[in-house]
């Protein structure tokens, strides 16, 4: 499949079957939906979720199906009925002619003062893991993983042992808006000694083939 890495935590995969998109929040360029056959959302923050986003490209694409959380489900299911799916950890489905498994239940920890909310990751055709916010690890192998690697609820010794745990073939960055080019390098360098893994970066709208 070819994997485009579009800005902070949303992707598009794209296969012989259709497009899929992975995250469109806030943070994400507008027309990262457009065209997608399916789009997945792991959870309801805005930097994964914008609602005006998904409605566009339901509304651009009446074959257009979504995948996620009930919390997200709930805000889109009574406009676009039969076309938003509630799903949650274990469960499977196709969408865009890609397989896809769910895995975990709940977002990493912010602060314990903050309740923790759902969150889902999804392991596309058995191959590449979006974790969304959580360092949640399948209990299968992942060949490629799209890696959270900055955000407020995690630490750089938490990210390289998530990918030491996971032990994919290769991780990507995701995630990383809030990165910046001055901490970059101190990030690249870091993960890619000690996490046992080919690390690597996409800058937004570039592509790879996994």
């Amino acid at each position: 499949m070819r994997l485009t890495k579009k800005t902070h935590a949303c992707v598009r995969l794209e296969g012989e079957g259709g497009t899929l998109v992975i995250d469109p929040g806030a943070f994400t360029e507008e027309d990262a939906v457009l065209g997608a056959d399916a789009l997945l959302v792991t959870h309801e923050h805005a930097d994964h979720f914008d609602e005006s986003r998904l409605r566009a490209a339901l509304e651009a694409n009446p074959g257009a199906e979504i995948f996620t959380l009930r919390a997200v489900a709930d805000k889109l299911g009574p406009a676009f009925p039969g076309r938003v799916h509630t799903v949650g950890h274990g469960d499977t489905f196709t969408a865009a002619g890609f397989d896809v498994q769910v895995h975990g239940e709940l977002h990493a920890v912010i602060h314990p003062d903050i309740p923790r909310i759902t969150n889902i990751g999804f392991l596309v055709d058995g191959s590449v893991f979006h974790p969304g916010d959580a360092l949640t690890v399948p209990d299968q192998q992942v060949e490629t993983l799209l890696l959270p690697v900055m955000a407020p609820w995690s630490k750089i010794s938490e990210v390289i042992d998530y990918v030491r745990e996971v032990c994919p073939r290769r991780a990507f960055d995701v995630h990383d808006a809030l990165l910046t080019d001055l901490a970059r390098p101190i990030y690249d360098r870091q993960i890619g000694e000690l996490a046992e893994a080919d690390h690597r970066r996409l800058e937004p709208g570039a592509s790879a083939e996994v």
